[in-house]
């Protein structure tokens, strides 16, 4: 165990993407209007503008001299082949676009606009820093040597990608190969089958990995947003695995991927499923309660059931709780949220409900252009700079295996970050019932990721607040998604915990103590104490009233 952490060591949580940016959406004309806003300030302010241009001038002067004003961050891999730094033509140039990006935030930092119009500003203007960038052009010494290096070859192979690109995938470069994975196969192998079947979901029971088994089962249910695999991807991060071969009984919820049939599909729908998804784990094992374990969107879906049981006076069927990257105070400050208003929301509902449906695809577009050097430009210079085939990686295939949403449920969501519900009592009502979390007395686990910029980890921190009976947090590295997948046997996890909440996120942490290894190990005991006895293992899945119906993975998470 380490010391706690230093004071000026506290994690900063993303400041641009965010759940609720990708759910409502990013216009272009918002960040089109806040360039001309900006332009239209310059034009009013011209000393103000003078002032930083000769600024610029005098910089790039000593730049052509030779001067190193401004170092990389040696985190940014877009510069990290020496040649930025020791051919001059290069150097000179790096230092020009970096005086560049710094001027243009001192401009920023230094006008008379307001705190929001300077954050819009800065949000606007990263992403056009990042597109001018010099690393996205064929004069990036990575991209001329492999052109050299392959006889030209790699720029004919690159401009094919381009092409398949621009017809096959929205334009963007693709992050991973297409082909290089196929679910059942290679992704979502654990033995299991399909128990039970609805309109909404497939519910898979996976073969037990160990002599004994706990008496209670453990249902996981994915956001409704992605698809469930990423809870079994290879056998190495498996968390469907490590949780069999510790004693678990283990269920699943594969999500139906919707389409403009199912347009009505609301939250409430989604809890009424994962409601009737609990009673089959509870017949097929006999045992009276469940351990409900959710992530993301799934996380809301369980919370917003247990207060759903906890109004009809039936949460003694749940035995435990655990969030994963879960918000359910949807209080989210970037400046992302700054684009969005009562007028981006209801053309955010009234898109979706035209066409049934909030298309994956657009989910992704927006969660690209928000982290546009890690998601974008990175695989741009590898695949049409360099002529590259993307990497073969699980994490991104999954990412890449998009779902849709249907409109009812997208709405709701809206609703949920407009409103946010769940911090007072009865803000949101779900299948007729009012819902207060802090009636909800279950024993909960929440997980955060530290590098989250989807579920900020400060907001995931003040979800837990809002959960009554016993609470317990723990801050993983990592971001939204490697955070959850972060096995014992990766040599870079750790996590932060302190058994002290307070209602400041900051005091919490500089309380906290960072601990080596992953958060699975201590969640497995804490889950091991609320899942019962152990009794010898049942090898057979589902029963009589429930009969095994197809191996897993299933029909549903195939459906694209």
């Amino acid at each position: 165990m380490r010391d706690k952490p230093a004071k000026g060591s506290m994690p900063t949580p993303a400041n641009f993407i965010n759940a609720q940016s990708a759910i409502t959406g990013l216009r272009g004309r918002d960040l089109l209007s806040t360039l001309r806003s900006v332009a239209a300030h310059g034009l009013r302010n011209p000393i103000h503008s003078a002032r930083h241009a000769l600024r610029l001038g005098s910089q790039l002067g000593r730049v052509l001299l030779g001067e190193t004003l401004h170092p990389t961050n040696p985190n940014d891999q877009r510069f990290a082949d020496p040649t930025w730094q020791l051919n001059p033509f290069y150097s000179r140039s790096l230092q020009a676009y970096l005086s560049w990006q710094k001027q243009v935030c001192s401009w920023i930092d230094e006008s008379d606009m307001n705190p929001d119009d300077r954050a819009r500003a800065h949000f606007a203007f990263a992403l056009l820093n990042d597109a001018v960038s010099p690393s996205n052009t064929l004069l990036n010494p990575l991209a001329l040597k492999e052109l050299f290096n392959s006889g030209g070859s790699s720029l004919v192979r690159g401009i094919s990608h381009m092409v398949d690109d621009l017809l096959h995938n929205d334009g963007l470069p693709r992050q991973t190969t297409p082909h290089a994975f196929e679910v059942g196969k290679s992704l979502a192998t654990t033995p299991g089958a399909v128990v039970f079947r609805n309109e909404m979901l497939e519910l898979i029971q996976y073969k037990s990995m160990s002599e004994k088994q706990y008496a209670k089962p453990l249902l996981i249910v994915p956001p409704q947003i992605n698809k469930f695999y990423i809870f079994d991807l290879s056998p190495s991060n498996s968390f469907v695995q490590y949780a069999l071969k510790n004693g678990l009984q283990v269920f699943i919820i594969s999500w139906r991927n919707p389409d403009v049939r199912h347009r009505e599909w609301g939250l409430s729908s989604y809890v009424e499923a994962t409601e009737e998804a609990m009673n089959v784990c509870r017949a097929i094992t006999g045992a009276r309660e469940v351990n409900l374990m959710g992530a993301c969107a799934g996380g809301m879906t369980i919370a917003a059931l247990q207060g759903h049981l906890q109004a009809k006076r039936q949460l003694r069927r749940v035995a435990s709780a655990t969030y994963l990257v879960s918000l359910l105070d949807s209080q989210i400050d970037s400046p992302a949220t700054l684009f969005i208003d009562e007028q981006t929301l209801e053309a955010a509902k009234r898109r979706s409900y035209q066409k049934g449906i909030l298309d994956g695809r657009d989910l992704a577009r927006v969660f690209a252009w928000m982290r546009p050097n890690d998601l974008i430009w990175t695989y741009f210079i590898n695949n049409y700079l360099l002529g590259k085939e993307p990497p073969a990686f699980d994490i991104l295939y999954w990412n890449n295996d998009c779902t849709r949403l249907p409109a009812a449920l997208h709405g709701d969501l809206l609703d949920f970050f407009k409103h946010n519900p769940l911090t007072h009592p009865g803000g949101l009502e779900v299948c007729g019932t009012p819902i207060d979390l802090q009636k909800v007395t279950v024993d909960s686990f929440s997980v955060a990721g530290i590098n989250d910029h989807i579920t900020p980890w400060d907001a995931v921190y003040r979800s837990t607040l809002l959960l009554g009976g016993e609470r317990r947090f723990v801050l993983s590295n990592s971001g939204h998604v490697q955070s959850i997948l972060n096995p014992p046997n990766n040599p870079k996890a750790n996590y932060v915990e302190s058994p002290k909440l307070s209602s400041d996120p900051r005091a919490w942490y500089y309380d906290a103590k960072h601990v080596d290894g992953s958060w699975w190990t201590p969640w497995l005991s804490w889950i091991q104490e609320r899942s019962g006895a152990q009794h010898e293992t049942l090898m057979t899945l589902g029963n009589a009233n429930y009969p095994p119906q197809e191996a897993a993975p299933g029909t549903y998470v195939r459906v694209r």
